[in-house]
C-alpha cells in the first residue's frame, strides 16, 4: 500500500456532517472515524462545537463550523456572533458563508468588511477562516469578484459550495478560484464530491481541502486502488 499518498489523501480532508437532523450519536461517530483516518478536520454545525471538541481532545483533527450557513444572508453582527460563539467553544476553523446579495448587488465595502470583521476576530484566536462563495450561483465574472474580494478580506480560503445549492465543486470552479488566489489563500473544494476520482481531479485541478460526507467511502476506496 501506497502509505504515503493514503495519509496525504486523508490529511486533505475536512470530514463533514451539517445535515439539519444529525444526532449526537452520528457527530460522535464522525469524530471517531476522523481519529481513524487521519482526516484534517471534521466540520460540523455550530451547536455541535463542543461535542466534537471533547471527542478530539488529543488528536490533531481539527474541529471546522459554519458561519451564516447556509444562505449567508444574515447580518454581520449575527455572523460575528456566531464566530465568537463558535471560537469561544473550541472551534479553530470557521466556513464562512459570503453575502451573496451583496456581492450580486456590487456592495465591494460592506462585502469586504463583513468578512474582514470575522477574520480579524479569528485572527485573535489563531483560527482560519474559509470563504464560502456558493459558486453554483454565480457567473463567471461573479465568481472572479467574489474571490477578489474575499481575498482582500484577509480569508485563508475559498470554498467553492455549502453542498446546500444547487450545485457543487466542479473543476473548472476550483481551477479558477486556483488561478485568481495567491498562493497564501487555499482553495476548498466541497459539495458533491463522493468518489476517489472526484477528489483526486479537484486536488489534481488546485484544491487543498475537499469538504465531503463521502470521507469514510472514498478513503476505503483508496486503500484499495493503491493496494493492500
Amino acid at each position: 500500500m501506497n502509505q504515503h499518498a493514503i495519509r496525504e489523501l486523508a490529511a486533505s480532508i475536512d470530514h463533514t456532517l451539517l445535515r439539519a437532523d444529525a444526532t449526537l450519536g452520528q457527530v460522535q461517530r464522525l469524530c471517531q472515524e476522523a481519529r481513524q483516518w487521519g482526516f484534517c478536520a471534521v466540520c460540523v454545525n455550530p451547536l455541535w462545537v463542543k461535542v466534537a471538541v471533547q471527542a478530539l481532545a488529543g488528536s490533531p483533527v481539527k474541529v471546522a463550523t459554519v458561519v451564516g450557513f447556509p444562505l449567508g444572508a444574515t447580518t454581520a453582527r449575527v455572523k460575528l456572533v456566531e464566530a465568537q460563539e463558535a471560537l469561544a467553544a473550541g472551534a479553530a476553523e470557521l466556513d464562512v458563508v459570503v453575502s451573496l446579495g451583496r456581492l450580486k448587488g456590487g456592495e465591494e465595502t460592506a462585502f469586504v468588511q463583513e468578512l474582514a470583521e470575522v477574520v480579524e476576530l479569528a485572527t485573535g484566536w489563531g483560527a482560519t477562516v474559509k470563504a464560502i462563495l456558493e459558486t453554483c450561483l454565480l457567473s463567471e465574472e461573479e465568481k472572479t469578484r467574489a474571490a477578489q474580494w474575499a481575498v482582500a478580506a484577509g480569508v485563508h480560503f475559498l470554498k467553492t459550495s455549502t453542498g446546500f445549492g444547487s450545485g457543487g465543486a466542479t473543476v473548472e470552479d476550483v481551477a479558477l478560484l486556483r488561478k485568481l488566489a495567491p498562493p497564501s489563500v487555499g482553495i476548498k473544494a466541497s459539495g458533491g464530491i463522493r468518489t476517489l476520482a472526484q477528489a483526486r481531479a479537484m486536488l489534481a485541478a488546485g484544491a487543498s481541502r475537499l469538504g465531503t460526507s463521502a470521507s469514510v467511502a472514498i478513503m476505503e476506496e483508496a486503500v484499495s486502488w493503491y493496494g493492500s
